[in-house]
């Protein structure tokens, strides 16, 4: 397929309000309720027809900046900013492909963010739901799963200035090889603040959905979980073990470490590996752990080697992927892997798969790989699209939160959520209180998203139902 080129006409963008029904904790924050971003894009092809698409994304604080001047609202104002200069720059850009889109906007993309003070994970985030938004317009134009899509490099994508690191990649040959993965291991999140046995509660939320370890493991059976730490070796130790009592009952298992930038240096993780390794009752969860997910702040995560800790167990890159060649500069310093996060863009986790591939081709064995790893997507949109960008690169696990931390499709109307659940029947289980993610057994089953028209979701959620997003108020001041 030659890609086809298209104009962007307009962006719609909206937002709504969510609670958590109980409070999640990673790295520096707490949440029990946020904001989702919903962006509508009208594309104009070639021949004058003329479609629409859509993206949707917590807007998230403290995560994509955490520096502690700024306030939660007004992490949400960065987000909110990003979309602005993403928006305004598309409109005016004229024709080009979806990936033409993309690369050729990024430097400027990324240098128009910086002088407002937003970093390049901000910025990542404002070209992600454009160019989201733009890709399932393109597909349903077409009438093309993302897969499908994929497959046949409706994007355009190619080498480029951008990725000068990947002259010479046969980008249309890697995407034709894809084969998507139809049903999945979903990774569930244990976060710092979670009960691991009844005992750790002083209440209940009592809304007939598990809370505890205990519970989350009867009720959905993971075999994948991701644990995160922070940053206090002992306590970590501590509360690893208790996890772990109850994992161990498991017949088997296998866990991610996420450390969410909460160690100052390489060496101060090394410390709680060896702390970890130390511990008999962490002999079991230790021999489960497949990767450790970035530990380390991500002002120093890439000023450092990483060869010790990566000697013991691969290394992630997940918050220091900022500038589109983090990973370049991480696997020097001995990270193997980086996660993908449809937050941070499609075109990105696949530029990385492409990195992937070719440094495995070149290596003795296979050493670099991506990562699936979560931003609480919600159910619908969201969750879809997230799905059908770790399906098409063929992932085998990924990690899921949003439905253990936001009870399905609450906060939105009734009818939304039967809509996406009638058009995807596999991922979704009709349930007392609406529908909700189904997960049987530990597995997601992808069927539904996987041949959805679109990027994951044929159809789109009710705007007519949310608050139109105000303009940003940054910067401050």
């Amino acid at each position: 397929m030659t890609a086809p080129r298209f104009r962007l006409l307009e962006v719609e963008r909206f937002e709504w309000p969510f609670k958590l029904r109980m409070p999640f904790r990673f790295g520096v924050i707490t949440v029990t309720h946020g904001r989702q971003a919903v962006l509508r894009a009208r594309i104009a092809l070639e021949d004058g027809s003329e479609h629409w698409g859509v993206a949707a994304e917590t807007l998230a604080a403290k995560w994509f900046d955490k520096d502690p001047r700024w306030s939660d609202a007004q992490n949400e104002h960065q987000l909110r900013r990003a979309l602005e200069i993403a928006s305004e720059a598309t409109l005016a850009a004229g024709a080009n492909t979806a990936f033409g889109h993309y690369a050729d906007a990024y430097a400027a993309h990324v240098a128009a963010c910086g002088a407002e003070g937003l970093n390049p994970l901000v910025a990542a985030y404002g070209r992600a739901l454009v160019d989201r938004a733009m890709l399932d317009a393109l597909l349903k134009a077409k009438g093309l799963s993302f897969a499908a899509g994929l497959h046949a490099n409706i994007g355009g994508m190619a080498p480029h200035a951008a990725i000068p690191d990947l002259v010479g990649v046969d980008f249309g040959a890697m995407l034709a090889s894809l084969t998507p993965a139809r049903r999945m291991h979903a990774r569930h999140t244990v976060g710092l603040v979670d009960p691991i046995t009844a005992a750790d509660q002083a209440e209940r939320v009592d809304d007939g959905l598990p809370e505890t370890v205990e519970e989350v493991v009867a009720t959905y059976r993971h075999t994948w979980w991701k644990l995160k730490v922070g940053g206090n070796v002992a306590a970590d130790v501590d509360r690893l073990c208790r996890i772990a009592s109850v994992l161990d009952r498991l017949h088997g298992y296998h866990v991610s470490l996420d450390g969410n930038e909460q160690y100052e240096d390489a060496d101060g993780v090394l410390a709680l590996w060896r702390a970890m390794q130390a511990e008999p009752r962490l002999a079991r969860l230790n021999a489960s752990i497949a990767f450790i997910e970035q530990p380390v702040k991500r002002a120093k995560a890439l000023d450092g080697a990483m060869g010790a800790l990566a000697a013991e167990r691969p290394v992630i890159v997940d918050e220091s992927d900022g500038p589109l060649d983090a990973f370049v500069q991480a696997k020097a310093l001995g990270y193997t892997g980086i996660s993908s996060k449809a937050c941070k863009g499609v075109w990105r986790s696949l530029i990385n798969l492409a990195r992937c591939r070719a440094w495995n081709a070149a290596a003795p064995e296979p050493r670099y790989f991506m990562s699936a790893e979560d931003l609480t997507t919600l159910a619908g949109v969201c969750v879809q699209q997230d799905l059908a960008l770790v399906s098409a690169m063929g992932l085998t696990h990924v990690e899921r939160n949003g439905h253990h931390f936001v009870d399905g499709f609450a906060g939105r109307p009734k009818a939304e959520g039967i809509r996406f659940m009638e058009a995807c029947p596999d991922l979704y289980a009709d349930t007392p209180r609406g529908p909700r993610l189904a997960i049987r057994e530990g597995v997601l089953e992808l069927g539904g998203v996987a041949d959805a028209i679109g990027l994951g979701a044929a159809i789109e959620p009710d705007t007519a139902s949310m608050d139109r997003m105000p303009k940003a108020a940054w910067p401050p001041g």
